[in-house]
């Protein structure tokens, strides 16, 4: 019975050796950036207990995003844990060459984002966490503006549901019955500050 018993921990720890060198695989292509580390504090009998929490954006640069947050007592395993739980939740965002589909606000608590398309070579017009985000998405041409609280966090979430919210042009294209070239901004097909052509 030992026998078998070792035996079976042997397989089991073989089969678990190659799905931990996927993920170091992976982690070398995303871009991954922490955003904010804050030190926390936790009164306790004996006095103060501090930890740290951390901020991490974590996306491939075309079109794919997420953002986590860690908590430990130090800080590269609260780094950790945040980029765990960031690729977790990376989801994908519709682009139109190097921006946004359309402009979007996002709200999350008392923090609010406001998303704005841009023509090429304008650059990614942001501060903080919504520069973290979108950079780390792929937008390249963006202007963008915080309405409202600065904590970090929050703008970071904003910015993510603002990005949630956006809606694809094929698809909007074929709920409305019209042409991807009539849904997308003008300075991409071409036509005079949004005057479709018939």
């Amino acid at each position: 019975m030992p026998e078998q018993k070792s035996n079976q921990r042997e397989q089991s720890r073989d089969r678990r050796r190659p799905r931990e060198r996927e993920p170091q695989d992976e982690r070398e292509q995303l871009d991954e950036r922490v955003v904010h580390i804050a030190r926390t504090a936790k009164v306790l009998k004996g006095g103060r207990r501090f930890a740290f929490r951390a901020v991490v954006v974590v996306g491939d640069n075309h079109g794919r995003v997420g953002y986590g947050v860690g908590k430990a007592r130090e800080v590269p395993d609260a780094v950790r844990k945040a980029s765990d739980r960031a690729r977790r939740i990376m989801r994908p965002i519709p682009l139109v060459g190097t921006t946004i589909p359309h402009m979007v606000v996002g709200d999350f608590s008392a923090a609010r984002v406001l998303l704005r398309p841009a023509s090429p070579g304008t650059g990614v017009i942001a501060g903080g966490g919504v520069r973290a985000v979108l950079e780390a998405a792929g937008v390249r041409d963006i202007l963008t503006k915080s309405l409202g609280s600065a904590n970090m966090l929050n703008v970071v979430a904003a910015t993510f549901k603002a990005l949630e919210m956006l809606k694809s042009p094929e698809e909007e294209a074929r709920k409305r019955g019209k042409s991807v070239e009539a849904v997308t901004p003008f300075w991409l097909r071409g036509g005079k500050n949004g005057e479709e052509e018939e």
